[in-house]
């Protein structure tokens, strides 16, 4: 399920970026140091409520300027609200209403999107100055008062903003619609995989990377099945992201991969696996999503006996995190095994989708901690009372232990490897959950 986006705008020096930080980096904020996300600071996950959503800092408005600069941050901040579910409209209280800020207000209004004003570096909250009535002047209704500094007012700013939340449920997609992000870096075919599966120039092909800027949705039936293909912007290393336009493409293809249910990982098979590639499939696996592994281009290798076996081995070895994935090596420009893709999409949405009965779960795990005893710290030794799958897509299992503390990394592995082998989830992550007893 993709989560819900929402965007600070404003004219420069209001403190957006104040905001952001306070938001995404502490007390009230969930934020991931999870393989493949810049940390360029141009956006990050947040939680509120229960709720996790996706947070975008944008450059200062100045909607008339001459400079270049001003205008590419001028599409960046406009790029940014198509974007967002929700638009916080930041003020400041200093320097009180400006005429920039009549400019950015008209534009939000443009967007059509729920904006919730907020008036920044207020220092108490409570009785307003009389200066801070000016704001209503803006037609906007009313506003809140904050300090991103001292955190003052941004707990009640964010319960208004969680009121403009697309419903969970809404967000679901079609049950017989399996959801494919089609993910990688820029250049390795991804485009061109689509207009092949489909038989005709459906998405815009170039060689310079970067040319699909937003992530679009193409249904395709196969042998009576429905599958929502993403194609998505071409995902880059920070240091490569000359424009900063582009950095809201990536944004889009993280939002992609949110709401899929498979990922499809392009790799070059010129390029073999890169440091980008193992951040991009890192995304996939950290969001629990079952993926396929398609390296296309094959038709431009010189091959020889042992060349497919010996790549597969190099690209599980550099992606080892994602042993679990089916390689499969494909060429869109001739066509070779892309029909393929349709039954490993099919097999690993079926895997991810698996449940398994409790008391069968439980022999299982008995059997394991029989061959292999849990671990012991200082001669107190990890018990394992009893397991239970929680969820599907991924595949989530509670464990129900002694203490958390006693639980080693290469125990929990071998559970994880257990489970494979006894049930399969080939093409998916799987995720164990500790708990203590008494906390049942």
């Amino acid at each position: 399920m993709s989560k819900p986006v929402v965007a600070i705008v404003g004219r420069p020096n209001v403190g957006k970026s104040t905001l952001f930080n306070y938001i995404t980096g502490r007390r009230i904020s969930i934020t991931e140091d999870t393989p493949g996300i810049t940390r360029d600071r141009i956006y990050a996950e947040a939680e509120w409520r229960g709720r996790k959503f996706t947070l975008i800092d944008t450059g200062g408005i100045e909607p008339d300027t001459d400079d270049y600069i001003k205008k590419m941050m001028l599409r960046q901040a406009e790029l940014a609200m198509e974007t967002a579910d929700v638009i916080i409209f930041l003020l400041d209280m200093k320097t009180g209403l400006t005429a920039a800020d009549n400019d950015v207000a008209a534009m939000l209004r443009k967007s059509k999107k729920p904006v919730i004003v907020a008036v920044n570096k207020v220092d108490n909250i409570g009785e307003l100055p009389p200066d801070a009535y000016e704001f209503y002047n803006l037609g906007m209704g009313d506003f809140y008062p904050i300090s991103s500094v001292h955190g003052l007012g941004i707990g009640e700013l964010l319960d208004a903003v969680f009121e403009y939340f697309p419903e969970e449920a809404a967000e679901e997609q079609d049950d017989d619609i399996i959801n494919v992000a089609v993910i990688g870096r820029p250049n390795v075919g991804k485009s061109s995989l689509i207009n092949c599966i489909l038989g005709e120039e459906r998405v815009i092909v170039s060689d310079v990377p970067g040319t699909t800027r937003d992530a679009i949705d193409t249904l395709v039936i196969r042998n009576g099945k429905r599958y929502n293909f993403i194609d998505t912007a071409g995902i880059r290393r920070k240091s490569r992201i000359e424009e900063n336009i582009e950095r809201y493409s990536v944004i889009r293809s993280f939002m992609a991969v949110d709401r899929s249910d498979v990922c499809l990982i392009v790799i070059d098979a010129n390029d073999g696996v890169t440091e980008q590639d193992t951040k991009i499939a890192g995304y996939a696996h950290e969001q629990g999503k079952a993926s396929v592994i398609a390296v296309n281009k094959w038709d431009m290798i010189e091959k020889e006996t042992g060349t497919l076996e010996k790549m597969q081995k190099e690209i599980l070895q550099k992606l080892d995190f994602m042993s679990y994935a089916p390689v499969v090596f494909i060429s869109a420009k001739t066509g070779q095994r892309v029909e393929k893709l349709f039954e490993l999409v099919d097999y690993v949405f079926e895997q991810a989708s698996l449940r398994i009965q409790t008391g069968m779960l439980n022999d299982v795990l008995n059997e394991a901690m029989a061959m292999v005893q849990p671990p012991s710290d200082k001669g107190k030794r990890l018990k394992i009372y009893y397991m239970t799958q929680t969820g599907i897509r991924p595949p989530k299992f509670v464990l129900f232990i002694n203490d958390k503390e006693l639980m080693h990394f290469s125990y929990e592995r071998y559970i994880i490897n257990t489970l494979r082998s006894n049930f399969g989830f080939a093409g998916t992550p799987i995720q164990l959950i500790m708990k203590e007893k008494q906390e049942e």
